[in-house]
């Protein structure tokens, strides 16, 4: 799985390139607005591109946030891949100065994988869930739990990373993909889990517990 141990997720490589090359011209250029300019939106863009360690929290059934951020949605919805029961859904809205890069929220084999072409609204949007680009991830953990999480495009993000395939073993915490750009993650917690966060409330990824299985 990429980005484990790199300060900067490489994804983020070409755009610090680029905007670092440009502000090399244009400083031999002589061109000093410019060359400020450029300097600091190539700061910004490694300083986006950043990618932090994070410690989970002891406790093999609690559920991990999946990105840094808000908490926008907590309620429960029906959702077909996660059966015909009421599942509870917690949405974690990511502005442009968080850390994008998503990880699991908890661990088991990948049993499903799925991508749907979409609009770009406001992710902050709630019809942002079913009409934006996204790429979904559904979890069946050792205990035969269900956790779908998915990643899901914004007005401005229109690129969506995701490593792992179906059949692929994920550790809750581990790095399994970025948005670039501003974007949001939907996750899926399975009938009778208790939810530990609340509306507005801010989220680290790998490390904030969103709630408990069953």
């Amino acid at each position: 799985m990429k980005n484990q141990h790199t300060p900067f997720a490489r994804e983020g490589y070409p755009f610090i390139a680029g905007a670092a090359f440009v502000t090399v011209v244009f400083a031999l250029l002589g061109w000093g607005l410019l060359t400020v300019v450029c300097l600091a939106l190539t700061l910004f863009t490694v300083w986006f591109f950043r990618n932090p360690e994070r410690v989970p929290p002891p406790g093999d059934k609690l559920v991990v946030a999946p990105a840094d951020g808000k908490v926008i949605f907590v309620g429960e919805v029906h959702e077909p891949r996660c059966g015909t029961l009421p599942v509870t859904k917690i949405s974690i809205f990511m502005n442009v100065f968080n850390v994008h890069v998503n990880r699991a929220p908890v661990s088991g084999m990948i049993i499903d994988r799925f991508y749907n072409p979409g609009s770009f609204l406001n992710a902050a949007l709630d019809k942002a869930s079913l009409e934006n680009e996204q790429c979904g991830l559904v979890v069946q953990t050792a205990e035969g739990q269900k956790v779908m999480f998915v990643q899901i495009a914004g007005l401005i993000a229109r690129r969506i990373v995701t490593y792992p395939e179906v059949g692929e073993h994920l550790e809750r915490g581990r790095r399994y993909g970025l948005i670039r750009f501003g974007s949001r993650v939907d996750v899926y917690l399975p009938p009778g889990s208790a939810v530990m966060v609340r509306l507005g409330e801010q989220t680290r990824a790998g490390e904030t517990v969103l709630g408990e299985l069953p």
